[in-house]
């Protein structure tokens, strides 16, 4: 697959094996992770940070290699049971921020004009994501806007 603002072609990642349930050395029960991941989420950890923490620190010591496998639920329906979601979802934040940052950037050096294109670029990428979640996670009249995303952010 092509890559998004360029015309080259990526080189294609690994992929997960295919598994249809947990290992057998990782025996821990359902609501310890469910617990574990609300209380990540608490302090303040983002869904793909909770589920590299449970890999690496795991629960009572065992590792988790995936949340869904040993739940069947991913770490987002659990946050969405327990009312811990975030307000808007990972991605879209994680594009915001780094709009923000570009934008002052540019402001400060005008004459970066590769980060200028950069910009365009991830206000681009934030304009159709919002169409994608606009009415369930975004409200429906939400529009990108450098103003509006430094409120979202504060």
């Amino acid at each position: 697959m092509a890559r998004m603002h360029t015309r080259r072609r990526g080189s294609s990642g690994s992929d997960k094996p295919t598994a249809d349930e947990p290992p057998e050395w990782s025996d821990v029960d359902e609501e310890a992770i469910e617990d574990r991941v609300v209380e990540l989420a608490e302090q303040g950890h983002d869904p793909s940070q909770i589920g590299l923490k449970l890999r690496d620190e795991g629960v009572q010591g065992t590792p988790i290699p995936d949340v869904k496998l040993a739940t069947g639920k991913k770490v987002t329906e659990i946050l969405e049971e327990n009312d811990a979601a975030a307000d808007i979802p990972e991605d879209f934040r994680n594009l915001l921020e780094k709009a923000v940052n570009l934008r002052e950037h540019v402001e400060e050096h005008g004459q970066d004009h590769s980060n200028r294109r950069a910009l365009q670029n991830v206000e681009s990428k934030i304009r159709r994501l919002a169409d994608y979640y606009r009415g369930d996670e975004l409200p429906e009249d939400f529009t990108y806007s450098y103003e509006k995303a430094q409120e979202v952010l504060e």
